[in-house]
């Protein structure tokens, strides 16, 4: 299972969107800073999560809603 997921940064106005099968690790991941794209960006805080049935699937729902 695969879980899509918008996060938001606390200290700046930036909302990321991605996916992953662990939620918990990726969210610590981009909160202890190990995620090149969003370490400058901390602390942040989860807004959004959909579960989808696999990785194809998520992947259509993450482009989606980075248009």
């Amino acid at each position: 299972m695969f879980t899509v997921y918008a996060i938001k940064s606390n200290s700046h106005n930036l909302i990321y969107v991605g996916m992953t099968e662990n939620l918990e690790e990726r969210l610590s991941r981009h909160n202890n800073g190990y995620v090149k794209s969003t370490k400058n960006f901390r602390p942040f805080t989860l807004i959004y999560q959909e579960q989808a049935a696999d990785g194809t699937q998520a992947r259509i729902r993450e482009k989606f809603f980075k248009k």
